[in-house]
């Protein structure tokens, strides 16, 4: 398949390409989002200390990040299919070989640089680019929706098969399963081949990446958005690393930990579906300061609210409702800013914000609960950010901006 025709698209079709774009984004991130089971375990096994390892889970925020505006301008050029084939195998060896690392410097280099590299080579900014490009304008919110809605329902079922795995098989052999597992993800690059010049008329020359990102970064709605999103990282990163311990430190049996993991994603398939159908429907900008509002309000009556196991659910499932269902309209404001051609780059600019976020979020936990011997003063941040993403929003122009096609226009 080269190209879905855009006004009379089969729906089969289109079916064909939401369930290779959301089942690869099933694999790597479910995988991924699993990954904070094993921080105490791998802490047995190496004794490197929560801060150290926590230091590799945090890099791999970052270097998830680093990945996607490199790997979305490639899959602009060259072709999503190549990118994600790349990907697929290096979460697969990255995750597979990290219960033989001993060393910070190994779990930093399987954790942090294969696996997470790989996660962002075959993540949301190809992905969602992709998808954006081989689906009819109309149905794209809905898509997002249910491509992200992939990634929530990969959590949602990788984390309690990792945990049964851990018990019956060992948390090393477990893990390395779950490497295997991801390269079920590798037919999907040949639904999602293609690249940006499918995504104009016949004729068109796509602006290229560098006029494309120097045009998005003299908007200030585009700057905001990415400032949001940069709150979002802190936020996920923080729960999807920290959770199981902080669960743990509340006292609370270590299945809490893996069905907390369990909610997240669940709920998260709701939320990105139900964010998927609002798009088309209110102003996106709305949608996510209304999100960052709610994390921070669940957030502070969490807080006040005794730890018990229910508790701890309940908290889970709310969290999922907002967990990732801020990447449809923030996908989808980028598309409506500037196009689909250049789209893998300029979402992969803003994943990298959210990422850096994520790094602060997943290190930051590690040192505050080796600090103070919980994770109080996180919470207490990140309900001030989420205050702040809430309102940075407001201000965005999101109806008004330029098309990058004029730019390039003008600059022919």
């Amino acid at each position: 398949m080269t190209r879905i025709d855009k006004a009379r698209s089969p729906r089969t079709m289109i079916w064909v390409v939401l369930l290779a774009a959301a089942g690869t984004f099933a694999l790597t991130m479910g995988t991924r989002q699993t990954m904070g089971l094993f921080l105490s375990p791998l802490n047995t096994a190496t004794g490197l200390g929560i801060g150290s390892i926590s230091l590799a889970f945090a890099f791999g925020q970052l270097w998830w990040g680093l990945t996607q505006p490199f790997a979305g301008a490639m899959a602009d050029k060259i072709g999503a299919g190549r990118v994600l084939f790349a990907g697929v195998l290096l979460v697969a060896l990255g995750t597979f070989i990290t219960p033989l690392m001993t060393t910070s410097a190994g779990l930093v280099l399987a954790i942090g640089v294969l696996a997470a590299g790989g996660a962002g080579m075959a993540g949301p900014a190809v992905l969602m680019a992709a998808t954006a490009r081989l689906i009819p304008l109309e149905k794209r919110g809905l898509a997002t929706g249910i491509v992200n809605a992939g990634g929530s329902f990969g959590q949602f079922l990788m984390a309690p098969i990792a945990g049964a795995l851990m018990v019956s098989q060992g948390w090393a052999n477990a893990m390395q399963i779950l490497g295997l597992l991801v390269l079920l993800g590798l037919p999907a690059a040949l639904v999602l081949k293609g690249n940006s010049l499918q995504s104009g008329p016949v004729g068109h020359q796509p602006v290229g990446t560098l006029d494309a990102i120097r045009a998005a970064l003299k908007n200030k709605s585009y700057l905001m958005l990415a400032a949001g999103f940069f709150v979002c990282g802190f936020h996920v990163a923080f729960l999807a690393t920290h959770l199981p311990g902080v669960i743990a430190a509340c006292g609370l049996p270590v299945q809490f930990g893996a069905w907390s993991l369990a909610m997240l994603g669940l709920f998260n398939i709701v939320g990105s579906v139900a964010m998927g159908w609002a798009v088309g429907r209110w102003r996106m900008k709305s949608l996510l300061s209304l999100l960052y509002a709610t994390r921070a309000l669940a957030v502070l009556l969490f807080l006040l609210a005794p730890k018990t196991g229910a508790v701890m659910l309940v908290f889970a499932a709310v969290m999922g409702l907002t967990f990732l269902s801020t990447v449809p309209p923030t996908a989808g404001l980028v598309a409506k800013f500037f196009g689909t051609a250049n789209m893998a780059t300029l979402f992969g600019v803003v994943m990298l914000t959210h990422q850096i976020g994520g790094f602060l979020g997943a290190w930051l936990g590690g040192r505050v609960f080796e600090a103070t011997g919980n994770y109080d003063w996180v919470w207490y941040i990140d309900i001030m950010l989420a205050i702040g993403a809430a309102l940075i929003h407001l201000p965005i122009r999101e109806a008004h901006l330029p098309k990058l096609g004029k730019v390039g226009q003008a600059a022919a």
